[in-house]
């Protein structure tokens, strides 16, 4: 079966990554999991709070299900995989330094393979991502636009969690027509 990549470390948003986690291998995707190391990592639960008092303008976070990677990106082989899914959550604000996974991230523009985002930018593309980053999609180098996903060539990008299954429906179709027969 072909495989897609899936990098994630410590406080990776828990529905950003279990949908996908479980959603690919329903098309014939085998998903492998990458971290810093082959551990189990904490995701997180970023949500508003209902009827919170006083209300809270921002997600609150909370500790969600645990996930292993069973492999450490300095041992991934890019080549390997059909597509990467790169979720959201605060480990992006750690994992962007890590040079094993920049290289591994160039791999698949460089060779045109599908990638999938939820809340990140790429410089030079038009994506979407939650609203509390736009202006960092902007700084960033990218055309940030608010719409649920946004395909820009071999990327395809999506505000939050709640854009999953178009999400996942876009880039399922993008890794069939490269070639993962899934």
């Amino acid at each position: 079966m072909p495989k897609v990549l899936m990098p994630i470390g410590d406080a990776t948003e828990a529905l950003d990554t279990m949908y996908p986690y479980f959603r690919l291998p329903e098309d014939g995707f085998d998903v492998d999991v990458a971290g810093p190391e082959a551990r189990l990592y904490h995701t997180v639960l970023h949500e508003i709070p209902p009827g919170a008092e006083p209300p809270w303008d921002i997600t609150q976070e909370r500790p969600g299900y645990h996930l292993r990677a069973t492999i450490a990106f300095r041992d991934v082989r890019p080549e390997d995989y059909a597509g990467l899914f790169v979720s959201g959550g605060r480990a992006p604000e750690y994992l962007r330094y890590n040079e094993d996974l920049l290289r591994i991230t160039r791999h698949f523009f460089e060779t045109q393979k599908p990638v999938a985002v939820v809340c990140h930018c790429m410089r030079g593309r038009t994506v979407t991502t939650v609203a509390k980053c736009a202006m960092d999609a902007r700084q960033g180098g990218a055309t940030y636009v608010d719409h649920p996903v946004v395909i820009d060539r071999n990327l395809v990008s999506a505000r939050t969690w709640n854009d999953n299954t178009l999400l996942l429906k876009h880039f399922v179709l993008m890794l069939k027509a490269a070639g993962g027969s899934g």
